[in-house]
């Protein structure tokens, strides 16, 4: 072993298994002949990267990063606390980071032409060693000598978005490695691009003025690479939801007005005009406002076709609102910040029926739809005689179109409400198709009486639930006995994601 001493700090040199390794102590800029070269990719293509599993998405960044590397940093792919460690010392050497010593990383420095491996002091490299020059650093400096880096030429800067929900220290890493390289990263959390107005502004600002280039998504809460690219094409015309973003849940609750205008008997939203309703349902969500995380949005829930005892001209026993008189109520909500759900009781005739009524106020950005199965009869039923039911397959019917729609509009994601208090209510219902990105299905417990009949109603309407359905609460104002205060709703477990007042 031989020494010298630069004046800044002592390196010492030893082979070993055909290795040149440099251990450096102090702040001494190590480099054995002329610098080394790093090359970023230049305008990386548009894509989603694995992110779960820190090894793996470690070895997905430096190939959609890098072109090729004289130098590399390495650590072990258990040892959290040695890449975290690394993580500083990258904007002085902007280079790939990799995690492990097995085939796949050794595949990945050959890729890079990685002739230089920097380690914290004591890894253990299982042979990557070989022909390299190996520099050891020691975590717990702040400013160790690294390999010196040639003058890179600017490269175009490449975005990258993180779930922040992955494994750690997977969002620190791939923060780190993409900053380094000259990189903008936005944190996504579960990779939910329309969250907030800020997750949608910081998406768009990413795709820039072309959406198929330059972003790369980290997890798989991002979908697909061509649903990301339609996404980000889409979000730059796509209006927002009130309280901003374009994922109606988890990024906002809703506190909402049931019932229909001028009719007192069905609800609070009839008790009073519209401009009162809508300070009554904005007071009422303020109730909420120090209970959630997520931002509380106002809502109505509006019944828009009345169950009848009366057969009427069509003879489906449903009083169907007309379109022009339910205007009005839709576009002050709109322009006050009110979310608005339409509520079908459709008698004897279908779902999908009575939703194609409304097909006009459906494309507007802040409407959703709600299906309320109790007032949903056989021929020759009536209501009241029986509590009615939907198939799964008539509630597919309607989402699919719903989903349909709010596609070919370049819409924001609807609420799509399924009411039910009785398991009866719904047949098959483990068969209800959850798996469209454009709705939040939502399943309202819509029972009224005492605490422990409420709850007991809640905790059945979860068993079995498909997955993808979110659950919502009703709170009767003259039935429950009592009813539950904001503190008592927001208690509940699951938290309810729409609460509405009747």
């Amino acid at each position: 072993m031989s020494a010298r001493h630069d004046g800044r700090a002592l390196i010492t040199k030893r082979t070993l298994a055909g290795a040149t390794v440099l251990a450096l102590v102090g702040g001494a800029a190590a480099c054995s002949g002329s610098d080394l070269a790093i090359e970023p990719v230049e305008n990386p293509r548009t894509a989603v990267l694995p992110g779960e599993d820190p090894a793996g998405a470690a070895l997905a960044l430096s190939a959609a990063l890098f072109a090729a590397s004289d130098v590399a940093m390495l650590a072990p792919a258990e040892d959290a606390e040695a890449v975290t460690a690394l993580l500083p010392h990258l904007p002085r050497l902007p280079s790939p980071l990799l995690l492990g010593t097995d085939q796949a990383v050794a595949d990945e420095l050959e890729r890079l032409g990685a002739g230089t491996l920097v380690v914290a002091e004591g890894t253990d490299l299982a042979g990557l060693e070989d022909g390299r020059e190996v520099v050891e650093i020691d975590p717990s400096d702040e400013e160790p000598g690294l390999p010196r880096v040639a003058n890179q030429e600017p490269k175009p800067a490449v975005s990258l978005l993180v779930d922040t929900a992955l494994e750690a220290p997977t969002p620190a890493l791939a923060s780190a490695v993409a900053s380094a390289v000259g990189g903008t990263v936005v944190e996504m959390p579960d990779g939910d691009l329309g969250r907030s107005s800020e997750t949608v502004a910081a998406a768009k600002a990413a795709a820039g003025e072309d959406a198929t280039t330059g972003v790369l998504a980290l997890g798989a809460a991002f979908g697909e690479t061509t649903a990301l690219i339609d996404m980000l094409g889409k979000l730059g015309a796509m209006a927002q939801l009130p309280g901003g973003g374009t994922t109606v849940f988890p990024g906002r609750r809703m506190i909402a007005a049931y019932g229909t205008p001028g009719v007192p008997s069905l609800g609070i939203l009839g008790e009073q005009g519209l401009e009162e309703t809508l300070t009554r349902v904005q007071e009422m969500a303020a109730d909420y406002d120090d209970l959630a995380e997520e931002p509380i949005v106002p809502a109505f829930e509006l019944i828009t076709t009345l169950a009848s005892s009366d057969p009427g001209g069509d003879g489906d026993y449903s009083s169907e609102l007309g379109v022009e008189g339910l205007r009005e109520w839709v576009d002050a909500a709109g322009e006050a910040g009110v979310y608005v759900v339409l509520d079908l009781q459709p008698g004897t005739t279908d779902f999908l029926t009575q939703a194609r009524r409304y097909e006009e106020l459906l494309t507007a950005p802040h409407v959703g739809l709600a299906l309320d199965a109790e007032w949903r009869l056989l021929p020759g039923q009536k209501h009241l005689a029986q509590i009615g039911s939907v198939t799964a397959a008539e509630v597919n019917e309607v989402s699919t179109w719903l989903a349909d729609l709010t596609a070919e509009h370049s819409l924001p994601q609807k609420v799509l409400i399924l009411h039910q208090f009785n398991l009866s209510m719904i047949s098959d219902r483990q068969d209800v198709d959850t798996s469209r990105p454009e709705l939040a299905i939502t399943l309202h417990a819509d029972g009224h009486g005492t605490h422990e009949d409420k709850l007991a109603t809640w905790r059945a309407l979860q068993q079995g639930l498909p997955g993808g359905i979110r659950m919502a609460w009703k709170n009767f104002i003259d039935e429950d006995t009592p009813m539950f205060t904001p503190e008592e709703t927001y208690d509940l477990e699951p938290r309810p994601w729409f609460v509405s007042y009747q």
